[in-house]
């Protein structure tokens, strides 16, 4: 408790301030501090020092968010936030705010914040002597009988004085005379009532009228009075006065009554006759706002309401009333009228603090709100309690009387709800309950809590071979659940090698965009694919990002003709012969043509024709195994040469080609021919038709070269875009498959289920010949049925296409040289990397026969293929190529594979000692 002292307009003003703590606790402080203040002080006035007494500093209040509260409509008090001075800032009139009660309190909250503490202030109002007593009246007129005896009591009426306690009115007092002196009648409720008595007995005759001054003097220093004038009457005769059955009429009525509605009966009896019993009843020296609530009926004495009453205004009402007969005696009598509240007010909700933007990682416990409760009714009708739905992750928690606190319950996620609508219900006790609603709009602000999400797992992109550099390649997508700068995504390449080689000198890509783009032409016969990382990353801080695997596949062009492996066109001429015995019967085996293609697929599937024939009925290729056979039996003859034209090409589009010439010659044995080998006549003329037709032939190219250019060329100019799908390419031969990488076409090669009999002719000159053959007796099971157990040799039949099932069986995809008829040769590899194999081996086995290094006189069995390209040379699928080597002249004597050959051939024939295939 501390006191000061204060001059304030030459008056005295004394304030207390009481400071006391209700509860503690950890999130923060409800205390209570009261003043006690004189009214009426200037404005500016200062009561105390608000930050000294709750114990804090001055500093503090601005950085914390110091401010107060209030209940009322006029902010009668403010703090000075630069020293923490409370300070008077509206008139205090405590007669105004309080009336006649004589307790006058003024409540506000004071909050400060950071952390949150909550302080209720009472300011108690003082009363000063500031109003002079006053009568309703300026006149007071009473008529008195003169038979009247000394003793008669006639009531005046009392002043009123709105000030309180000593302030209000102490004593009346009168002038001097000699027939009337002045007493004090105390009522129930301790209100002095002034009385005039009679002391002598009056004469009409002397004196008719009396006027003394009546004075109501308070007890303030200095005290105030005020004055009426009592103007007094002499009338003869009548001399009894009505008299009320009570001297108090107490009642009780519900706020809000209807207007006309009975508050209460008055009844009042006159024991004189005539027009000296006849009493009216009327309202005595009552302020105004009773005469704007009640009215009361002259004749029955019957009060009824007026105008509307409010408990909340004022909950008690007490007047006087008179009751005057027809000789103007009058009587009076007092009436409380008691008001009873009923539930009228809904509860007002006031958000005294208040966040309207919280992040969404803001941990249970956050407090967004403090809210204020309060109902102008009273008792069960003003207790009121607040609550919010339990479906939304906050709560309320009741922090002091009539305050609480909207917190967080739980977490929140802003990519599921980034609004919230929070409606705070509060509702009273009272009957029939009344309620009010209040919305709070709450927005979520996002943090960087979601990562980058790519549209797909993995990425599969294609890009033809020989692209041009900086080509589009494929789009990379990927969403990110935030927004603004946690939602901007850039995208980039993770640094990897491939053979060695950066992967940014293969691929880039667009950071916005996520487009990627070819930094190289690719070729497919160097790199098939390769997979690289892509990162997505936001612009968040910290930023988060995600990675995904790119697998970059590379499509084959048919960019390389066929090349012929045997007969090897870079052989000489004289070396391109093949021996046929004149024993040989038709479909005899002569030769077969071998040739590879770099490309893959259906780019590497190979059909073999014969361009130039004499005798076209004489020899047979197979188109797909490029084996030539004898198409009838040879006429006999002592000797016979035949020079035919082979044409290998593939099936892409467009075709590409090669030819190898090779020089048939029948005869007895090989010993016969070497002469006419030695010869080789080359008419002028042959060489000369040759030379012409190439002329023409060279030109009829270029002429359809260059329509080819301008076709495409007008064909670009027309349309945009290329579609990025191989689209239908209608061949004849093979059939065509779903685009894919190459490991996703074939992880594995091909069986090659034929084995193959190598014959090796040598001239005089050492020249070697070499052709396979297919050994007869080898299973089928594993090889295509195209329908077909025979090619034509006039090639007119086309080939049936694969059976459906060809894509799921090892022994049945299509190789370089395409599905194979049952009597032609086995299947071949179907990727590159088989041809290569397949290549390395053929030529390997026909160098070393050719060279002589061959199993003539080593390993049996192998074609002398050294140790990589033996037997035990275990590459998976590759097939165990278990060749005879036959050599016309020779001591050997190589073994059919399947049955002997059918030609009955000079010369000594020797086993080749072919292993069998584990």
């Amino acid at each position: 408790m501390k006191d000061i002292k204060m001059d304030r307009s030459r008056r005295a003003a004394y304030w207390q301030v009481v400071f006391t703590f209700f509860f503690f606790k950890p999130d923060h402080i409800s205390a209570q501090l009261q003043y006690t203040v004189p009214e009426e002080l200037k404005q500016e006035s200062t009561i105390g020092n608000i930050a000294n007494d709750l114990g804090l500093k001055a500093s503090e209040l601005s950085l914390r968010n110091f401010h107060i509260v209030s209940r009322s409509k006029i902010q009668y008090f403010s703090v000075n936030l630069d020293n923490g001075d409370l300070y008077v800032a509206e008139r205090i009139d405590r007669e105004l705010l309080c009336g006649i009660k004589l307790s006058c309190l003024i409540h506000f909250e004071a909050v400060i914040e950071n952390p949150l503490h909550l302080y209720t202030i009472k300011v108690e109002i003082q009363d000063v002597n500031d109003n002079p007593p006053t009568f309703t009246k300026n006149v007071f007129n009473i008529v008195i009988s003169e038979s009247a005896l000394p003793g008669v009591h006639l009531a005046l009426g009392y002043a009123q004085d709105p000030d309180i306690g000593t302030n209000s009115v102490q004593k009346y007092k009168i002038g001097e005379n000699e027939f009337f002196k002045l007493e004090e009648k105390t009522s129930i409720e301790g209100i002095q009532l002034p009385e005039l008595v009679l002391e002598k007995a009056l004469d009409r005759e002397k004196q008719s009228l009396y006027e003394l001054v009546l004075t109501a003097v308070d007890g303030g220093q200095p005290p105030k009075t005020g004055t009426a004038l009592i103007s007094i009457r002499v009338r003869d005769v009548n001399d009894n006065f009505p008299r009320f059955n009570k001297n108090t009429y107490q009642t009780n009525i519900n706020e809000n009554v209807p207007v006309g509605s009975l508050v209460l009966n008055l009844n009042a009896v006159d024991d004189d006759e005539g027009s000296n019993a006849e009493i009216t009843y009327s309202f005595h020296d009552i302020s105004q706002a009773i005469y704007d609530l009640f009215t009361i009926d002259p004749v029955n004495g019957s009060i009824t309401v007026k105008g509307a009453i409010d408990y909340e205004d004022t909950d008690r009402y007490e007047f006087i009333v008179e009751a005057k007969d027809g000789g103007e005696l009058a009587a009076h009598c007092k009436v409380l009228i008691q008001v009873i509240d009923i539930n009228d007010n809904a509860p007002e909700i006031t958000i005294t603090s208040l966040s309207n933007t919280i992040p969404e990682d803001s941990p249970p416990g956050t407090i967004i709100a403090l809210i204020n409760v309060h109902d102008l009714d009273s008792g069960e009708n003003g207790d009121v309690n607040c609550e919010i739905s339990e479906t939304l992750p906050f709560q309320l928690i009741s922090s002091s009387t009539n305050y609480y606190k909207l917190v967080m319950a739980t977490s929140i996620d802003r990519e599921k709800i980034p609004l919230y609508n929070i409606t705070i219900t509060a509702m009273d006790n009272g009957f029939p309950q009344l309620l009010t609603n209040k919305t709070i709009q709450l927005t979520i602000s996002d943090v960087n809590d979601n990562s980058p999400v790519f549209d797909k797992l993995s990425y599969v992109a294609y890009v033809y071979e020989n692209n041009p550099q900086g080509t589009s390649i494929h789009s990379i997508q990927a969403l990110d659940r935030d927004i603004n700068e946690n939602a901007k995504i850039s995208y980039s390449i993770l640094s990897n090698n491939i053979d060695g080689i950066p992967v940014s000198s293969f691929v880039s890509i667009n950071s916005i965009t996520g487009i990627i783009y070819a930094q190289r032409s690719f070729d497919y016969e160097q790199l098939r694919e390769f997979k690289f990382q892509v990162m997505a990353k936001d612009s968040g801080s910290p930023p988060l990002s995600s990675n995904v695997t790119v697998r970059m596949c590379i499509i084959d062009k048919n960019d390389n003709a066929p090349k012929i492996l045997y007969p090897s066109p870079d052989t000489e001429e004289s070396a391109l012969f093949e021996f046929i015995p004149h024993s040989a019967e038709k479909g005899y085996l002569i030769t077969k043509v071998i040739a590879v293609d770099a490309d893959s697929g259906h780019n590497a599937w190979l059909s073999y024709h014969l361009q130039q024939v004499p005798d076209p009925s004489l020899f047979i290729i197979g188109q797909h195994s490029g084996e030539i056979r004898t198409g009838k039996e040879l006429p006999y003859m002592e000797s016979l040469r035949q020079k035919i034209v082979v044409l290998v090409k593939d099936n892409g589009v467009p075709s590409l080609s090669s030819t190898v010439t090779l020089n048939m010659v029948v005869a007895e044995n090989f010993h016969q021919v070497v002469p006419e080998i030695k010869r080789q006549p080359k008419p002028a003329e042959t060489s000369s038709n040759v030379t012409f037709y190439l002329i023409v032939f060279i030109a009829v190219i270029s002429i359809l070269f260059v329509l080819t250019v301008l076709v495409i060329v007008i064909f670009k100019c027309r349309k945009t875009s290329t579609p990025t799908s191989l689209g239908t390419i209608g061949r004849h031969v093979y059939p065509q498959f779903t685009l894919g990488c190459p490991s996703e076409i074939s992880d594995t090669s091909l069986p090659f289920p034929f084995s193959y009999d190598v014959c090796v002719t040598l001239d005089s000159k050492q020249n070697e010949i070499a052709y396979l053959k297919p050994v007869q007796n080898v299973p089928t099971d594993n090889l295509i049925d195209t329908g077909d157990s025979v090619v034509a040799s006039d090639q007119s039949q086309q080939q049936v296409q694969p059976n459906s099932d060809w894509r799921f069986s090892q022994a049945q995809r299509p190789g370089p040289s395409g599905a194979q008829p049952t009597e032609e040769a086995g299947v071949w590899p179907n990727n590159q990397f088989e041809t290569e194999r397949l290549q390395a081996m053929i030529l390997a086995s026909a160098n070393e026969a050719a060279e002589g290094t061959s199993g003539l006189g080593g390993s049996t069995g192998t074609m002398g293929l050294s140790a990589r390209y033996g037997p035990q040379f275990t590459l998976q699928h590759v097939p165990d190529y278990r060749q005879n080597v036959y050599i016309p002249g020779s001591t050997l004597t190589p073994t059919n594979a399947a049955g002997k050959r059918d030609g009955k051939g000079g010369g000594n024939k020797k086993k080749s000692g072919k292993k069998d295939k584990k």
